[in-house]
């Protein structure tokens, strides 16, 4: 899997911007503390075991009975890719703005936030649309790829989401000093998306 290392950089960028994950993180770190950051962060990392299993199965099933729907499929994720990336070159850094949670025991805390990623139709959307740019479909073992991928996946956002919940303090009220570096992480985003997109697309 020759792409592995783009996988990884380009997951990291994805898992830096602004977004509704990052910022239940900040908020847990920032109301509770540290730990409940970090419990929080594990959570959401946990919860994309789900969408890779969705990813995999339902997709290696159709590499395996039509190559050309997942062709198909694929540009269909690239579209899908620009068009968020453009929605995120728009944004306006919501990460900045910051949020008031109850504080709830660590066990809920990551129940909680399991729960909250499996049951995002939006991320189940974005695995079964970013996956497949990355995975070679004349090469064996398809479905493996897809679950090697999310694993990658999961382990770089249990890494980014605990440093944001370990610094939440500290990174939640620089941010709402600065709340331009929340819109210069949509668009650096937004603009991996598209390039990612346009790369896909083109032949």
């Amino acid at each position: 899997m020759p792409d592995l290392l783009l996988f990884l950089v380009t997951s990291i960028a994805i898992t830096l911007a602004p977004g509704p994950d990052n910022l239940q993180v900040l908020a847990r770190g920032m109301a509770q503390g540290r730990r409940a950051g970090v419990v929080a962060a594990l959570g959401f990392a946990v919860g994309c075991l789900f969408h890779t299993m969705v990813a995999a199965v339902g997709l290696a099933a159709v590499l395996r009975s039509s190559p050309l729907a997942f062709q198909l499929i694929k540009y269909a994720g690239a579209a899908y890719l620009i068009w968020i990336g453009i929605q995120a070159l728009r944004a306006k850094g919501g990460l900045a703005q910051g949020a008031d949670v109850a504080a709830v025991p660590l066990r809920k805390v990551f129940r909680q936030s399991v729960l909250g990623n499996m049951m995002n139709p939006k991320v189940t959307l974005f695995f079964l649309v970013f996956l497949p740019q990355f995975v070679h479909a004349d090469a064996a073992h398809p479905a493996l790829q897809f679950v090697l991928l999310g694993l990658v996946f999961m382990l770089q956002t249990a890494v980014v989401f605990s440093l944001f919940g370990l610094c939440a303090g500290w990174l939640g009220a620089w941010l709402r000093q600065r709340p331009a570096t929340g819109r210069w992480l949509d668009r650096a985003a937004g603009a991996i998306f598209v390039g990612l997109g346009i790369k896909v697309a083109l032949p």
